[in-house]
């Protein structure tokens, strides 16, 4: 972060530190992330990033709105324009991966704020977008078993679930290994595996 942050204007400056916490969960845990950390991160004063915050929480929750906007964002530009559901579901699962591989302190703060036991702005715009996300899903899956190319059998809340679940899996085995790179190579083989286990029986 270099000293441009001073002096931008303030939407700016609010996007710029929702960066720079994203930046700082990928190398430390979130929760020992404080206030004085993200700021010595921006050259900045305490009391300047105030000025845009009011407090740790409210960081906390505009991070967690710049996650859900751009990673629904980028699922749905993935599946645009493609007719087959199966197709457009691996298209979404592969762009969240690479979402997460480009992004690897998203995860790390998710989690971080679903362990927490109170709610919290942060944890419910978290809880909202795993919902917005699941809405995406039981619509594409919805159409493949009208279109036969899905079980017309198939539970798709338990489809759904896995689907976010098998990220989920992927990006915690990464983090765990110390090693990015692996959910990028894992992903296409394990998609694989989720797509015998939801298309219609030949």
């Amino acid at each position: 972060m270099n000293n441009h942050a001073r002096h931008l204007p303030a939407n700016e400056r609010r996007a710029v530190t929702v960066e720079a916490v994203v930046e700082l969960a990928g190398s430390q845990n979130p929760s020992e992330i404080t206030t004085a950390a993200i700021a010595k991160h921006m050259h900045l004063t305490q009391g300047a990033l105030f000025r845009h915050f009011p407090s740790k929480d409210a960081i906390w929750q505009a991070v967690m709105e710049w996650v859900a906007e751009r990673l629904l964002n980028r699922i749905d530009r993935a599946a645009q324009g493609i007719d087959s559901t199966l197709a457009a579901m691996e298209a979404m699962f592969m762009s969240h991966v690479e979402f997460v591989a480009e992004h690897p302190g998203v995860p790390r703060m998710m989690f971080s704020e679903l362990q927490r036991a109170e709610s919290t702005p942060a944890k419910r715009m978290v809880q909202m977008l795993i919902q917005r996300y699941g809405e995406r899903l039981h619509h594409l899956i919805e159409k493949g078993k009208s279109s036969g190319e899905l079980s017309p059998s198939l539970d798709k809340e338990a489809a759904a679930t896995l689907f976010i679940g098998t990220i989920q899996g992927l990006v915690m085995q990464s983090l765990l290994a110390g090693e990015v790179e692996r959910m990028r190579r894992d992903a296409p083989r394990v998609f694989a595996i989720y797509r015998r286990g939801i298309g219609s029986t030949p």
